[in-house]
């Protein structure tokens, strides 16, 4: 495994992440026995920087005991805000709630550090300023190595950068946004401003959710579990793209999920690309892709198919801003909305 730094802060990281959303047992594998088999498996294959968060439902508690007596071989990443539950201060960015959400993920997760602590998506509610400041407490504790976005746009990474250097708080050190093969928007904004600010980036959903594993195709079944609540999953534009990245896969002779994986890792204001095996297979097949190398060629056939800086379709994971999702931001009064 070939290691590279995370962004600016000195950590070693491969570029092949664990993503462990998949270990929690509601909406993964239902073994955390044979989860922990393959985050075992995944350490002993070079991979060492392993991602969860507090909403993944009981994940951190499976990797906090998966990685008894390994801790040390890993970077630990987690993230918050999302809700954890029916209480309106249990999720969000501010000081309240963030010194409480890292005391429980440091108890499920069996540690006394994390490594990298993100914000799982923006929280427009709290001033950046004061959720830079209570992250930077946690680092002055120890209790936290290095800090994170997740989902952030461009011109939001920008103001978290500008606040942290005038007010003299810790800075976020990486950005967690969606890419693939069928999601490239980040290559516009995002990317470029991570890389100028030096800040790592850890992609999520370079499998594109399960459409760019292969056993997804178009006017077939769709056997995928969250073909059943997820949009995205079953938008025709999008099924009839993965038809020709199986049709260039299988011409370059590459399993869809090397070529996808192989992508991901490629462009250089990416660190590394999240994987979220549900099984032993999935692992084992996406390991077996980790020494493959996509010439010039390949990738100016990938760029024909989708072009650099652009999305086919929406994921429906992804952060929305406010004013998109809320007619009413967007929208003066019908009084005031004529010019006389």
């Amino acid at each position: 495994m070939q290691y590279r730094t995370l962004g600016r802060t000195g950590i070693k990281v491969s570029p092949y992440a664990l993503g462990a959303l998949m270990f929690a047992t509601s909406v993964g594998n239902p073994d955390p026995e044979d989860s922990a088999r393959m985050i075992h498996k995944a350490l002993d294959a070079g991979i060492n920087l392993i991602d969860t968060a507090d909403a993944y439902q009981d994940s951190e508690e499976i990797v906090g005991k998966a990685l008894k007596g390994r801790r040390d071989e890993v970077v630990l990443a987690t993230k918050v805000s999302r809700s954890m539950g029916d209480d309106p201060n249990h999720q969000g960015a501010s000081r309240r709630w963030i010194v409480t959400a890292v005391e429980n993920s440091l108890r499920r997760l069996r540690t006394d550090h994390i490594d990298l602590y993100q914000i799982h998506r923006p929280d427009p509610t709290t001033d950046i300023e004061e959720t830079l400041s209570v992250l930077s407490d946690l680092i002055h504790s120890g209790k936290v190595r290095a800090i994170g976005s997740s989902g952030m746009p461009a011109s939001d990474i920008v103001e978290a950068q500008w606040v942290a250097d005038r007010r003299g708080l810790a800075r976020f050190r990486t950005e967690q946004p969606p890419y693939s093969l069928l999601n490239r928007g980040i290559e516009r904004e995002v990317l470029p401003v991570a890389q100028r600010h030096g800040m790592g980036t850890l992609v999520w959903g370079p499998l594109g959710q399960g459409l760019l594993t292969g056993r997804v195709r178009k006017d077939e079944p769709n056997e995928l579990r969250r073909a059943a609540f997820v949009k995205h999953v079953n938008d025709e534009r999008r099924l009839e793209t993965v038809e020709r990245f199986i049709s260039l896969a299988e011409e370059v002779g590459l399993p869809l999920t090397h070529l996808a994986m192989a992508f991901a890792i490629a462009h250089p204001g990416v660190t590394s690309a999240i994987v979220g095996p549900r099984t032993m297979s999935h692992l084992d097949d996406l390991l077996a892709g980790i020494d493959v190398t996509l010439t010039d060629d390949v990738l100016d056939r990938i760029d024909e198919i989708v072009p650099p800086g652009t999305d086919v379709g929406t994921l429906d994971q992804a952060y929305v801003p406010p004013a998109l999702q809320q007619a009413r931001l967007r929208r003066r009064p019908a009084g005031e909305r004529a010019a006389a």
